[in-house]
């Protein structure tokens, strides 16, 4: 799949990154990784986006009351790095999110942020 393979290269290009996967969030399983995981270890890490990004999905705190609206991102801080999850949204069931791992010293956040909403679009047309 040559969209994913780039996706990923593209995700790895993001200062600061030190790994990168998209995961089908309904199952964990990540579809495609690259670079290192979170206690070496990319099932554990697939899974566990999953967990996280049904537990925002499912959760009516985190739903807005507007008609329509959809999660952007979620992130979550360390003291040595931050997890962006980025879901992908597509016409037909949007089961994939793309997950980067960025380190804290090396890495924008912002600019992390804006590259991710790109590769995501970008993995849905191609």
């Amino acid at each position: 799949m040559p969209g994913v393979d780039n996706c990923l290269r593209e995700a790895m290009a993001i200062p600061g990154a030190i790994g990168a996967g998209i995961v089908d969030y309904t199952t964990g399983f990540p579809v495609a990784t690259t670079g290192a995981a979170p206690n070496s270890d990319h099932h554990a890490t697939a899974a566990g986006t999953a967990e996280v990004l049904q537990a925002a999905n499912s959760r009516s705190l985190f739903v807005s009351a507007v008609p329509n609206d959809l999660l952007e991102d979620l992130i979550i801080t360390t003291a040595v790095g931050y997890h962006l999850l980025c879901p992908v949204q597509t016409d037909f069931d949007s089961r994939l999110v793309l997950y980067v791992w960025l380190d804290r010293l090396h890495g924008n956040l912002a600019v992390a942020r804006r590259r991710m909403q790109r590769l995501a679009y970008d993995l849905v047309a191609t």
